[in-house]
């Protein structure tokens, strides 16, 4: 007769991996996403396996459960309708539903979920919301289990209207799969071009029109040069050239207004808006001394010889 087997006691014993701080957090997230075992949306990406493990622990899912349980679709993370009634009825709550043939028959999806304190909530989601939704006939899930489509649309109504603050936030995942991806790349801001280099050529076109304007004491050249720079950007010599418009009104210095008119002049490109600067200069030659006279003169005069030489070459 063989002896009898002995009653051995076993305590089973397991480690739990819930982190307690954030440098254990994010060791189990790198952990979980080098792991071949991870799901594909947290498989080498340890940030998002650190959020949805701390999202999880916001709904009362251990690490593991939350890697299984959330999925991020379209970038949105969301709970697998399982999971979701899971919590439900963790929490008390009692989930009424219609069964495959009666919402075939119905035509809609009805979830009825009763919660202590408070009155039951009855949501349903039917063919014609599906198709209002643009859902019906769609392919994938909603062509091949139309009803249990429905039945999750309506789970998923009433879950969040009386149990918001136990799904925190989150979304369905039924529900979020059928919501088309959107493009939010910011739109190319158009690049608005700043002011150009005032061309010579308008310059000179204009430059006739700036001398009577400040001979005739209508505007100064100060006001000329803030008018064209909101407009365009003008060069130091064609500052310079419009300064040198201004008439200093002491007879005393026209020999020095005839000097700037000329080095204006000699500074501009167009023959024959060099040659209507001389002409200015030589308006002041009547009202000059004798011996300034001479001196301008001869200034306009070489002036003058300069350019027929410049155009010459």
């Amino acid at each position: 007769m063989s002896a009898p087997l002995a009653v051995v006691e076993v305590k089973s014993s397991y480690f739990s991996l819930v982190p307690q701080n954030l440098t254990q957090a994010m060791e189990l997230a790198k952990l979980i996403a080098d792991s071949e075992l991870a799901p594909k949306d947290y498989r080498g990406k340890p940030g998002n396996v650190l959020i949805a493990v701390q999202m999880g622990q916001e709904v009362g899912l251990s690490p593991m459960s939350a890697i299984q349980s959330i999925a991020v679709i379209n970038g949105k993370p969301s709970l697998y309708g399982d999971v979701g009634k899971a919590l439900l009825l963790a929490a008390g709550l009692v989930i009424e539903e219609d069964d495959v043939e009666t919402i075939r028959k119905t035509g809609q999806g009805r979830c009825k979920i009763t919660r202590k304190g408070h009155p039951p909530c009855e949501r349903t989601f039917s063919i014609a919301s599906a198709k209002t939704a643009g859902l019906w006939g769609k392919q994938g899930p909603w062509t091949t289990y139309p009803e249990r489509q429905m039945a999750w649309r309506a789970f998923w109504f009433a879950a969040r209207d009386i149990a918001a603050d136990l799904l925190k936030g989150l979304n369905g995942a039924e529900e979020i799969r059928d919501i088309e991806p959107k493009d939010i790349t910011p739109m190319a801001q158009p690049v608005i071009a700043g002011p150009k280099l005032y061309a010579d050529e308008q310059f000179a076109k204009n430059l006739p029109a700036w001398t009577k304007l400040i001979l005739a004491g209508t505007k100064t050249a100060a006001q000329i040069i803030a008018t064209v720079s909101s407009k365009a950007i003008l060069s130091d010599e064609q500052k310079s050239t419009i300064n040198a418009l201004e008439v200093v009104e002491d007879v005393a210095s026209m020999l020095e207004n005839v000097q700037r008119i000329c080095a204006a002049a000699a500074a501009i490109v167009d023959r024959d808006t060099a040659f209507l600067r001389l002409d200015d200069a030589r308006i002041l030659l009547p009202e000059m001394s004798a011996e300034n006279k001479a001196l301008a003169v001869k200034e306009i005069d070489a002036v003058n010889e300069s350019i027929k030489g410049r155009e010459q070459k």
